[in-house]
C-alpha cells in the first residue's frame, strides 16, 4: 500500500507524527526518583502511567502485526522507572508502528481485531477503527493524565497543541 493509499484509509495518520512528538516531550519530563508516586491510593504510579503511554504505541503496532490478543496471555512487563527506559520503549514501539504500517494494506485494515481476556471478547472491531480508539485516542487521554502528574510534581509541562503556562508564548 503506497503512503498516500495509507493516508486516505487512516487520515488521523496525518496527527499521528505530532502526537507522537508531543507524547516524546511529555516521557522526557518524567522526572526519576519519582516511580511510586501517585496522587491518589486508585490512581496509577506514575511509573505505571507513563509505561502505559508508551506501551499503547505498541498496541497499535500489535493490532496490526495480530488478529488478537488475550490479555491473560500477555506478558507483563515491569513498568519502567526512568525517562531513559520510556523513551526506549517509545522508540522501540513507534519503530514496530512503522514498520506495521508499511506492511498492511486495506484488507487488514478492514478485518475484525479482537481484544479478549480468555473467554471473555472486550472489543471487536475493523482495525482501522481500533487504530483511532485504542491507539491515537487513547493515546492524548493518558497523555493528558500524565500532563496533571507533572504538573502536581511542580515538573514544567510541555505543550501539546500550544504553549503551557510554563511556557513563554511571546517567544522573549
Amino acid at each position: 500500500m503506497t503512503a498516500e493509499a495509507l493516508r486516505q484509509a487512516l487520515p488521523f495518520l496525518d496527527d499521528m507524527d505530532s502526537e507522537l512528538a508531543s507524547t516524546r516531550r511529555m516521557l522526557e519530563r518524567v522526572p526519576d526518583g519519582q516511580a511510586a508516586w501517585r496522587p491518589h491510593e486508585k490512581s496509577k504510579s506514575l511509573s505505571e502511567l507513563a509505561t502505559h503511554v508508551t506501551d499503547t504505541v505498541g498496541l497499535a503496532a500489535t493490532i496490526l502485526e495480530t488478529d488478537e490478543l488475550d490479555a491473560l496471555e500477555r506478558p507483563q512487563r515491569p513498568p519502567l522507572g526512568t525517562s531513559v527506559e520510556l523513551l526506549e520503549r517509545l522508540d522501540e514501539n513507534v519503530g514496530r508502528l512503522h514498520a506495521a504500517l508499511g506492511m498492511t494494506d486495506t484488507e487488514r485494515l478492514d478485518a475484525e481485531w479482537t481484544l479478549r481476556a480468555g473467554e471473555r471478547v472486550f472489543i471487536r472491531r475493523p482495525r482501522r477503527a481500533l487504530l483511532r480508539t485504542m491507539f491515537l485516542s487513547h493515546l492524548i487521554h493518558h497523555r493528558g493524565q500524565l500532563s496533571v502528574y507533572l504538573r502536581l510534581l511542580d515538573v514544567p509541562v510541555p505543550g501539546m497543541y500550544g504553549p503551557t503556562a510554563d511556557e513563554d508564548f511571546r517567544g522573549a
